[in-house]
């Protein structure tokens, strides 16, 4: 074998252990790149989980855990910063969501084994871990484990988080009716959607390509304004925006083509939220 086909083959296989679940599109492309193509930047793994909690007690005794227990065990673990944010308008109340970022897939079951063996957090989470079963600590939890894209491989803290400045949350999910659909609108951003959403004002926190959890195939993003007023006004200048309407409507990246349904939902930050 001659050594550039060698370093092609190493290339690839470097490509395929870094980003196991990369979309088909993704290891295309790194299949044709040459050995000596500087490689993108690492892309972080996320896991969006959100917390169905009961009225009363049940709800301070969830944000007592978060704060006290939960995030200094899992920055000890180094994961962090960790986002909880209660939901502001939503089909069920009271939730609140719990945003991790990883380096890797197999971050949150390294990060789990050390939490768990953890004293100081077995400790100051006992009343919410030993709930009874006739008093749990919560209803039910559902997690959603996310690659985020090319074009915004890591997230993005606020700078409103700083101080815990007044910030509200956008998170978003556009469903498509097929991978090949989904691959496509997740190219949409990559290529020229999100250097947009930054140009007019909408500032992302993260964008993940969901690849366990409902709904799929889709994508998740979340954006942050100071308020609702504020969020009102840069979304009506992107909606606006001449080069928006001219991507919008390219072949190929019509919603009609690529996205089957859009939900968002609004958050507030937990006040001890490091995002």
């Amino acid at each position: 074998m001659n050594p550039e086909s060698l370093s092609r083959r190493n290339f690839l296989a470097a490509s395929l252990a870094t980003a196991a679940s990369a979309t088909a599109h993704g290891l295309l492309r790194a299949a044709d790149e040459s050995a000596e193509t500087t490689p993108p930047p690492a892309r972080e793994y996320y896991e969006l989980t959100l917390y169905h909690l009961r009225r009363g007690p049940k709800q301070k005794l969830f944000d007592t855990f978060m704060q006290q227990a939960a995030i200094p065990a899992l920055n000890r673990a180094g994961i962090g910063p960790v986002g909880v944010f209660n939901v502001m308008f939503g089909p069920d109340n009271p939730t609140a969501y719990v945003l991790l970022p990883l380096k890797s897939p197999e971050g949150i079951l390294a990060a789990h084994h050390r939490i768990l063996a953890d004293p100081d957090f077995q400790s100051a989470g006992n009343d919410f871990l030993g709930a009874s079963p006739d008093s749990p600590a919560f209803i039910r939890a559902e997690s959603s484990f996310m690659v985020a894209f090319e074009g915004i491989p890591k997230l993005e803290v606020p700078a409103a988080a700083a101080g815990n400045k007044p910030r509200i949350f956008e998170l978003r999910t556009y469903e498509s009716h097929s991978r090949r659909a989904n691959i496509k609108k997740i190219e949409m951003f990559n290529i020229g959607e999100i250097a947009l959403f930054r140009r007019t004002g909408l500032t992302p926190v993260f964008f993940g390509e969901t690849l366990v959890g409902p709904r799929l195939p889709n994508l998740t993003y979340m954006l942050t304004f100071e308020n609702m007023a504020a969020r009102d006004a840069h979304w009506a200048t992107f909606v606006a925006d001449p080069e928006w309407k001219k991507m919008s409507s390219t072949p190929g990246y019509t919603d009609p083509e690529i996205v089957s349904n859009i939900s968002n939902t609004f958050l507030r930050p937990a006040p001890y939220s490091q995002i």
